[in-house]
């Protein structure tokens, strides 16, 4: 019933679950309150639980509970919902959460990460760097059945900095959804992100990632197809068990009895806890008929503009405020979520654009923060990892200068073959090449010699390249130099001049032979395959340049003496 597993470091074969094997939490059968009873004695013992504990406290000391539940039946969301008893490395989903140390190049050491991720998964991890507690960074999956591995860091636990590490734990599970979407990607597979060498007591751990989760999935739920709770214990899988009805109520029985359960805080919209003292209020200033002032709590940061106002004695207090000053900055969350739902929009808008091969070009546009950062992680994993194989294709190599001496970066298209090439690996190489050259004006030499027969990447493909080389890539570009244009080609460069960068494709010069070439870059300054010097036999005859060495050196001759 399973696939297997192959790993290259030789340990045993392991089976391989696909998603459609999981039991979904919607066929899960309820926990038996005698099991309940006696698990929940034996795990965190003696643990006073800040989270189902009234901190005011209630005339018996007792627990206080929500009178009716905050979660109400959604069969949509809980359709997304698995639990799974075992280990999260075999299951086939897009994403699985590997729970690591802040340092993650100790990643792939850590017990939990299994054997098959192979050497390449560590020496990525090395390559990200240092993550801090609640955030979380993606690498590939490489052997795994997953697609990529995100990595985050649980935090330590005190009982004194309880609501800071059950902040933390939350944004864990936030960051690392956030980082789903943003990849693409659907469905993911959690272990127990709080471990016991951290000291988080797990059955408040686990409000906080059930609660978490079904918050998230309240906003993007048509963005998620699967969340895959794993446990590795009895002690786990009872909890989750106890805990998901409160979270994710089946039916309306289960409702009722999660409000007679739930603690009395839940949370905010995203789960995290509410902390009263750090509320800010805003009260408007009284006005001059002296009605009352109006209190609105606010959870927050708060960042007030000001505008200069020409005081007058005879002014009211109200003309003198300007209202941007009592305005509040936006969820952070609600525009990511707005900005989700662009991008939904654009693609569904650009949908013919896929039917014509142009590929994803209604991705949203990014600011030039977004693009500096997006750059930089891409360097970071760029310097990091062994692109030998990349470069032996002499796809993009470094030339000389042009005339100007501006340093020259040369493509050769007719090497660029989709069916030999990893492209994300290939992303990497070209981010990692061009680098050195576009901090400064450089220019490029694309030889189109009998490439017109590869198979080329799509526009989207094409747009998210120029978005993670950046905003110095297109600053400083001074040309595109290409060499044996066909009709397609500059079909195409038409079509990205008005769709995709704009400012980088309008630097295009076409050359129709290579004698015109040198007159932009000397010929001694590039390294030029011999089908290039034959595919410009063929077009030019006997006007073209041979490929021996005489010949060369005759058209440097006449190029020098042509300037």
């Amino acid at each position: 019933m399973y696939g297997r597993l192959s790993t290259r470091s030789g340990p045993p074969e392991q089976h391989v679950v696909r998603l459609e094997q999981v039991p979904r939490w919607i066929e899960q059968e309820p926990l038996s309150p005698s099991a309940s009873h006696s698990e929940n004695e034996t795990s965190d013992r003696g643990f006073v639980d800040p989270l189902t504990t009234s901190l005011a406290g209630s005339e018996n000391g007792g627990t206080t509970y929500a009178a009716t539940s905050k979660f109400h039946v959604d069969h949509d969301i809980n359709a997304k919902l698995y639990l799974w008893r075992g280990t999260p490395w075999v299951l086939e989903v897009d994403a699985v959460v590997n729970s690591s140390n802040e340092n993650l190049d100790e990643a792939h050491s850590s017990p939990g990460l299994h054997p098959a991720a192979g050497p390449g998964l560590a020496e990525e991890c090395a390559a990200l760097g240092g993550c801090r507690t609640g955030l979380a960074k993606v690498t590939s999956g490489y052997d795994l059945p997953a697609r990529r591995v995100i990595h985050t860091v649980g935090p330590r636990y005190a009982v004194r900095y309880h609501t800071a590490a059950e902040n933390a734990l939350s944004h864990c599970y936030r960051s690392c959804l956030e980082l789903l979407i943003e990849q693409e990607l659907s469905s993911i597979a959690f272990p127990c992100i709080y471990t016991e060498a951290k000291g988080y007591p797990r059955e408040p751990a686990g409000h906080v990632a059930i609660r978490t989760v079904r918050r998230f999935l309240e906003k993007h739920k048509d963005k998620i197809t699967a969340v895959v709770f794993c446990t590795s214990n009895s002690t786990d899988t009872d909890i989750y068990k106890r805990l998901l009805p409160l979270y994710f109520p089946r039916d309306k029985h289960e409702e009722e009895i999660a409000a007679t359960k739930l603690p009395s805080d839940v949370g905010d919209e995203n789960g995290e806890t509410v902390i009263s003292e750090r509320k800010i209020r805003i009260s408007a200033l009284p006005g001059i008929d002296g009605s009352p002032t109006s209190i609105i709590p606010v959870s927050g940061d708060v960042t007030p503009t000001y505008r200069s106002t020409a005081i007058k004695r005879n002014d009211s207090i109200d003309g003198l405020v300007d209202p941007a000053f009592m305005s509040m900055t936006r969820d952070p969350d609600q525009r990511r979520k707005e900005q989700w739902e662009k991008a939904a929009q654009s693609q569904a808008g650009w949908a013919w654009g896929r039917w014509l091969g142009l590929g994803g070009l209604g991705a949203p546009a990014l600011s030039s923060t977004e693009q500096d950062s997006l750059h930089g992680r891409f360097l970071a994993r760029a310097n990091a990892v062994n692109l030998t194989e990349v470069a032996e294709m002499k796809i993009l190599y470094r030339g000389g200068v042009d005339v100007d001496g501006r340093p020259i970066m040369v493509v050769v298209g007719a090497h660029f073959l989709l069916r030999c090439l990893d492209l994300e690996r290939f992303v990497l190489y070209v981010v990692k090449e061009m680098e050195p050259l576009i901090n400064r004006p450089y220019s490029m030499v694309y030889f189109h010699s009998a490439a017109a027969l590869s198979i080329q990447p799509d526009l989207g493909w094409v747009k998210r390249l120029h978005q993670i080389l950046g905003r110095r890539h297109k600053h400083n570009l001074h040309a595109i130099y290409i060499l044996h244009p066909t009709i397609g080609l500059k079909t195409t460069v038409m079509a990205l001049s008005l769709l995709v960068e704009p400012e980088v494709w309008k630097k295009v010069v076409y050359v129709d032979k290579l004698a015109d070439l040198f007159r932009y870059v000397p010929r001694e300054q590039l390294t030029i395959p011999d089908f290039v010097f034959q595919h410009d036999v063929e077009l030019q005859g006997g006007k073209a340049l041979g490929i021996d060495s005489r010949t060369r050196t005759k058209a440097n001759r006449s190029l020098l003496t042509s300037r």
